[in-house]
């Protein structure tokens, strides 16, 4: 029998163990009028289920079992109610709201917001989507004191434990996080989603994301670690999924935010949302330009969305997205450690650009089978392109010949794809959820390489005829396919514990199909050999990852979990052909594969702590990264021999493990000393991640117990929020230790005045004021990034923006203004 059709059978079997159960039905009115109240939450804190009333005031909650059960009912315009009902009960419950006598502060708002924070975490279930014993956490955008307007990664995801970022200064036109030991380079080992659709490169042979949506239009970021791998994809990271901001209840509603700061900083972001009847919409348009703090390093930005929605039926939703974002950035290159401790604000180049247009389709449907049963098709697609042109040699100290060709990439990236989920209760013990679900992925994406113009400007086109001998030409398309099945099912045994088990079976089909030039000069410019070579591959493979994870409730409001799942990475097409200058890549580069493992406790004690605190372990097999090495090539006979130049190479280094533990803790400590001061916000808050890692197992000279890359031992964020009435700010201190960046571990060399690609990363500390201010319907924000001026990196880079150091931002401010209608 094949797993497909057990999933089947065991489906047909969960609804037919379905029985009958009780209803529990309520109104929620205003006590002052006795009207209904729409739009009210209601949260049963006892089965973890959240539902909003209607028009009319009313919700249910459907097929529960006899007994007692907390509900919370939450309005912005009406006062907390918290109550205990039995099931089942006589007939509809009527609850009662107290208006609230006068109009909310910001800070009482945070507050309210902040007492319900069990809300807007992850749940056990979500929709389609099961996170029952899962690494979770929740970025909450409204109730942030940060620098939206420039997508501030150091403070946007200043709540998720252990995150390593990259600093690049261009108004967060791009995301650059990693964790545990993974690249951050453009998010590229995540599965990188927004409002539950992929938004990357290419899921699998390019997962790095171009596009990164802006945080004002945000309402949370989820971030779910690497047990994400069994729903949503191999990526060893783990998800991380934007969601939008839901339309306004109101025919229309206007959002508009004016931004400026250092060095010629100005965005703009305008937001229209609203319903009629049963149609729905929310659009934005945001418009970013400014310069870097370096010379050759402007940048402008132009990215628009529209969700449109209609409520086909009362069980029955369709919707419609569509995401543009087109940009250009000048690139200041990279420097070597002399130039940067000489002078960080340094360029010696000159004509780097880059180029990106990104446009995402996405079409979902929503239905409810019954009260017990929901199902959700997603299809998207992409139609992208992303391009370089630029000067980038080995020795990042040479001055750029201005008389020489630039080197050109141009990548298209098209796909489509969709996904089926369909998730259903059933009686087993307690009530247990099934979820199973189908992928399918089709990408075909070109890739060229050769000389660029000579000019200096922001020019795309091939200069192929100019110069035809140029050594790094290449043309290639990547087919991929892929086809995955994924199954979990949360087994509640008891009213407290819980075992979720999972599977995914992949099937991945990744071609590449090209020539590339193999070009030899002598001394004197000469061509000694010229030829076109053909590379054609396909790696077609199948394989099956398998997870499980726990949870047990010690109270309401507080959880021990655990899982344990596998995780696969494919190697990348750039790995496979891309011809850098910088490094090399081994013909025989292969995927990698290993496993994720969790274990931790979560929740909040009263209403002064949130907390999770967890230990984790990553194994990972066959990792990719980079030691020097001395460059081979083939020579004109066909032999392979060494040129005596120094780069990178890049391959299956070894085997690593990384383990460490986790916690985070937000304390309020005006419910804690000072309740009755409603008008005050006052509260600390720390992240902390303490992480060891070692390569157990390598092939290569001096990889094998070294630390592994990318990987700070102290990774820290903590500070203070505090505030009065509509005034808020934030205070927070950003530290994380020495890491290396490469296999080797080699160490900094601060008179290297050549290269500055390999090093180790100095540790750093950065502190950062944030503030706001509103006043109706209009709200002030501003703040200063690096506050004590700390001159710091975060990255050395191998290819762009690079390669060499990349200097990250000294001292900024900034400013916006919020109006809205």
């Amino acid at each position: 029998m094949t797993l497909s059709k057990a999933f089947s059978l065991l489906f047909l079997f969960t609804l037919g163990t379905i029985n009958a159960q009780e209803t529990l039905r309520g109104k929620v009115v205003s006590a002052e009028n006795g009207l209904p109240v729409a739009e009210a939450e209601v949260y049963n804190r006892t089965t973890g289920k959240l539902v909003v009333t209607d028009n009319n005031g009313d919700f249910q909650f459907v097929e529960l079992e006899a007994g007692k059960y907390e509900l919370t009912i939450f309005s912005f315009q009406h006062e907390i109610i918290e109550s205990t009902v039995d099931v089942p009960g006589k007939g509809v419950m009527l609850f009662e709201l107290m208006p609230l006598s006068e109009i909310l502060s910001e800070v009482v708002l945070t507050q309210r917001r902040k007492k319900l924070f069990a809300l807007r975490s992850l749940r056990q279930v979500e929709g389609t989507a099961i996170y029952a014993g899962k690494k979770s956490e929740v970025v909450l955008i409204d109730e942030l004191t940060a620098n939206l307007a420039t997508n501030n990664a150091r403070q946007i995801y200043s709540q998720i434990v252990g995150l390593n970022i990259y600093d690049n200064g261009d108004a967060g036109l791009q995301l650059n996080i990693g964790g545990r030991g993974l690249d951050p380079n453009r998010t590229q080992n995540f599965n990188t989603r927004q409002n539950d659709y992929d938004i990357s490169a290419d899921v699998l042979g390019y997962p790095e994301s171009y596009y990164t949506p802006p945080a004002e239009a945000l309402s949370e970021i989820q971030v779910v670690r690497g047990a994400a791998s069994l729903q949503y994809g191999t990526q060893f990271g783990g998800l991380i999924n934007f969601k939008f901001k839901k339309p306004s209840y109101k025919k229309i509603e206007l959002v508009s935010r004016q931004s400026t700061g250092s060095y010629n900083l100005f965005t703009s972001f305008n937001s229209l949302s609203g319903t009629v009847g049963k149609f729905s919409y929310y659009t934005y348009f945001n418009y970013k330009k400014g310069e870097g703090f370096r010379p050759n390093s402007e940048y402008k930005s132009y990215n628009a969305f529209a969700h449109l929605g209609y409520q086909l039926a009362e069980n029955t939703k369709i919707s419609f997205e569509y995401t543009l974002l087109d940009y250009l950035a000048q690139q200041p290159g990279g420097l070597t450690d002399a130039q940067f401790y000489r002078d960080p604000s340094y360029s010696n180049r000159e004509r780097n650009w880059f180029d990106v247009n990104w446009n995402l389709y996405a079409l979902k449907l929503e239905h409810n089978l019954s009260s017990k049963t929901e199902v959700s098709l997603n299809l998207f697609g992409l139609d992208a392109s992303r391009k370089a042109v630029g000067y980038r040699e080995n020795r990042v100290s040479q001055p750029d010949d201005l008389e020489s060709p630039r080197e050109l990439l141009s990548d298209d990236f098209n796909y489509w794809g969709a996904e089926a989920r369909i998730l259903t209760r059933y009686k087993f013990f307690k009530e247990s959820v099934l979820l199973v679900g189908s992928k399918y992925y089709q990408a075909k994406n070109f890739q060229r390489q050769g000389p660029g113009s000579a000019g200096a400007g922001p020019d795309f086109s091939f200069a192929t005829n100019e110069f035809p001998n140029y050594s790094r030409q290449s043309d290639f398309q990547f087919p991929n396919r892929n086809l995955a099945f994924f199954g979990e099912n949360i087994f509640n045994f008891t009213d407290k514990f819980s075992v979720t088990p999972g599977v995914r079976i992949e099937y991945i089909d990744t071609q590449s199909e090209g020539t590339y030039k193999n070009i030899f000069l002598d001394l004197a410019g000469n061509v000694l050999q010229n030829e076109t070579l053909t590379d054609n591959r396909d790696l077609e493979r199948s394989f099956i990852l398998l997870g499980v994870g726990t949870a047990y409730k010690i109270s309401n409001n507080s959880e021990i979990y655990a899982n344990f799942s596998e995780n696969y990475r494919s190697v990348t097409f750039n790995d496979i052909r891309v011809v850098n200058p910088v490094f090399q890549v081994d013909p025989n580069i292969s995927d990698e594969t290993g496993y994720t493992a969790d274990i931790g406790v979560r929740g909040r004690l009263g209403n002064y702590i949130n907390f999770d605190a967890g230990l984790f372990a990553l194994k990972y097999n066959d990792r990719i990264g980079e030691i020097l090495k001395t460059e081979v090539r083939t020579n004109a006979q066909g032999e392979e021999v060494e040129t005596g130049r120094l780069v990178r190479f890049r391959g299956n280094i070894g085997d690593a493990f990384i383990y460490g533990i986790e916690t985070f803790a937000d304390w309020n400590l005006q419910t804690t000393f000072f309740p009755a001061a409603n008008d005050f916000i006052a509260g600390i808050f720390i992240n902390s991640a303490l992480t060891d890692s070692e390569y157990i197992r390598s092939e290569q000279t001096n990889v094998e117990g070294n630390k592994v890359e990318f990987i700070p031992t102290w990774n820290l964020k903590t500070g203070t929020n505090f505030g009065y009435r509509n005034f808020l700010g934030r205070l927070q201190y950003t530290y994380l230790s020495r890491q290396f960046s490469d296999a080797t571990n080699a160490l900094q060399d601060i008179n290297d005045s050549q290269r500055g690609i390999e090093g180790a990363i100095p540790a750093y500390g950065i502190l950062d004021l944030s503030l706001s201010y509103s006043l109706g319907r209009y709200k002030l924000e501003s703040g200063v990034n690096n506050l004590l001026n700390e001159t710091y990196f975060t990255r050395r880079a191998t290819g762009y923006p690079g390669p060499g150091i990349i200097p990250a931002q000294p001292i900024t401010w900034y400013a916006t203004l919020q109006i809205k209608l």
